[in-house]
């Protein structure tokens, strides 16, 4: 109950400000779990799917392999619909390094999608908390210059301190929004990098079954 009373003395004292501030904190909280959450289970499906579409295209079943990923939503599985729609039409590595990267380029901005939100939000908070603790340190003086000399120190000195909730609250929301911004960017990094070494190992195998491929184009 202490420890209650005492944050919302603090988010009381603090003014204006810490609404927005907290605001802020809600949203990239939001953004946070459900980032955390779509690149986990993405991560997840495109291992899985990858586990099981590989002996399918190292034996030339392409045929299989289209039908296998006609039923994913991954990334993985739309990367491989480029590749294997090429192979329909070109058989050359160069054609197929292309679509390849074409089906990344689509897929990348769905990963990456509102992470940005999060630097900003963090950045955002700090501002407003040290616009606040100005704000409030403009109040403070101005109080203080009407104010009786022999109560003028004590005045400023909780003028001051009230200020400052402002600015220790916005890095209180900062920090934590910038360590998660750094795991999920991570994360995402980590899912590209995956499906970059998944294109160039699909190009591979691709070329080395190349006459089964063009046996089953046929």
């Amino acid at each position: 109950m202490d420890m209650y009373s005492t944050i919302v003395t603090f988010f009381q004292k603090g003014g204006f400000f810490m609404i927005p501030i907290a605001i802020i904190f809600g949203m990239g909280l939001v953004i946070a779990i459900e980032r955390y959450v779509y690149l986990t289970i993405m991560r997840s499906t495109n291992r899985r799917l990858w586990n099981q579409l590989m002996p399918l295209l190292r034996d030339g079943r392409l045929r299989e392999a289209q039908q296998m990923i006609s039923k994913s939503k991954s990334a993985l599985s739309r990367i491989v619909s480029y590749g294997l729609a090429r192979l329909t039409r070109a058989h050359r590595r160069d054609d197929l390094e292309t679509a390849m990267e074409e089906g990344l380029m689509e897929v990348m901005p769905r990963l990456e999608k509102r992470t940005p939100y999060l630097a900003t939000f963090a950045n955002l908070a700090t501002l407003l908390g040290l616009l606040g603790t100005i704000m409030g340190l403009i109040k403070a003086f101005t109080a203080v210059a009407a104010a009786d000399p022999s109560v003028k120190a004590d005045l400023l000195s909780s003028s001051i301190s009230v200020a400052m909730n402002t600015t220790a609250f916005g890095l209180i929301v900062a920090i934590p929004l910038l360590l998660v911004y750094s795991v999920i960017q991570a994360k995402t990094t980590e899912i590209v990098d995956s499906l970059e070494m998944a294109t160039v190992k699909f190009v591979n195998t691709i070329h080395d079954q190349k006459p089964a491929t063009q046996a089953q184009s046929k």
